[in-house]
């Protein structure tokens, strides 16, 4: 992390700005094309040679933090270390740690960060691996906070995209189900808007649609995109469908809940409709939006993806530890206090800012707005 200050030209007077310079993956929007590449090339060549690899991090420790319960991204981590030749320590469950005891997070990675060389963190908050990182003297890992980011579930997606296409561009993508809160999603559109003349069909009830800056993002890079309410319309000419589940743990009642969770189900008749090629991925877990005599299609590679996930978290445990040139360039953001004039704080009752309330307000502006750095939602 640098700190330092620049003159405001408008108010006449010096601010604090934070750059942020590192090698934290946060967001993989500021991640270069040729890094994601880079991290595809290197999962690529671990597969083709793992035994080459058994030894790579021998001595050093991930620290897997999660908050929020996990069975792929926290074991294929776990599994991603212990096949490099490291170790793990951690928790599943913060009610096992000193987090029970009132622990702030502040307090818990200055501490955890002492003992090991790598951290992967999930909590239920937005904006938390942010947080996280400002206080961590190791790489640290966002591994999905709240419905905000899941960086590396969009890396397995990529990884898979790559082996089983060929390519992560000229594609045409579907995206089904929980727009609003599924947080791979965002990230994944985020990503492949990176690559060109890809194309996008938003595919969700009217309540569930993906948030503006999701659309912005599309705008921004001159991604075309369609919105749709029709799975069996909209799966007929696609490269690749990614299915997502209704998620339950992200709405205020159950009565909600109940209304959204059965209206997108991919089942035999729709898929007879789509492209011979056309690939189905999945972040998992499943509960009933892909019907289970799907899987022994040759286009489900959800499970596969799985795999291939694993050996996009070696790449990347290898280049944050490995690699000095390995470095991910944040979005300057500033420090809002009474010197810059702003005594907003950010209004998302999900932002982990309501919750360890110590923490800077720190912002970035947008269209002459300003948008918490946390969990990118505006502040004022």
């Amino acid at each position: 992390m640098i700190i330092c200050t620049e003159f405001d030209t408008i108010n006449k007077k010096p601010k604090v700005v934070v750059k942020l310079t590192n090698k934290n993956l946060i967001d993989l929007e500021a991640m270069s094309v040729e890094q994601i590449d880079k991290i595809v090339r290197r999962a690529k060549k671990i597969m083709k040679s793992p035994a080459d690899y058994r030894h790579a991090c021998d001595g050093k420790i991930l620290a897997t933090l999660f908050y929020e319960p996990s069975t792929r991204t926290q074991m294929s981590f776990q599994t991603a270390m212990l096949k490099l030749g490291g170790r793990t320590i951690g928790f599943d469950n913060p009610m096992n740690s000193s987090v029970s005891k009132g622990e702030n997070l502040k307090d818990t990675i200055s501490v955890i960060s002492g003992y090991s060389d790598i951290i992967a963190i999930r909590h239920p908050l937005e904006g938390t691996a942010m947080a996280a990182s400002l206080y961590s003297e190791v790489p640290l890992i966002n591994c999905g906070d709240g419905g905000h980011l899941h960086p590396t579930q969009t890396l397995t997606d990529i990884v898979t995209l790559s082996c089983e296409k060929g390519r992560l561009d000229n594609l045409k993508i579907g995206v089904c189900g929980d727009l609003l809160n599924g947080r791979t999603v965002h990230s994944l559109i985020k990503t492949l808007a990176k690559y060109p003349n890809n194309s996008f069909v938003l595919i969700s009830t009217p309540e569930l649609c993906v948030p503006l800056y999701i659309i912005d993002i599309l705008e921004k890079n001159g991604c075309k995109y369609e919105i749709s309410n029709s799975l069996a319309d909209a799966v007929t000419d696609l490269d690749m469908l990614y299915m997502t589940r209704i998620q339950r743990e992200r709405f205020k009642s159950e009565e909600d809940y109940q209304a959204q969770k059965n209206v997108f189900v991919l089942d035999r008749e729709k898929l007879d409709k789509a492209r011979d090629d056309m690939i189905i991925l999945h972040p998992l877990p499943r509960v009933n939006e892909i019907t289970v005599e799907i899987d022994d299609d040759p286009r489900a590679l959800y499970f596969k993806q799985a795999q291939y996930g694993m050996y996009g978290r070696m790449a990347l445990i290898l280049l944050l530890i490995q690699d000095d040139d390995f470095l991910i360039e944040e979005r300057p953001a500033q420090l809002f206090d009474s010197s810059t004039g702003c005594q907003a704080r950010c209004k998302n009752p999900k932002c982990i800012t309501q919750i360890e309330t110590y923490l800077p307000r720190r912002g970035y502006r947008k269209l002459g707005m300003r948008m918490c750095d946390y969990c990118d939602k505006r502040i004022d």
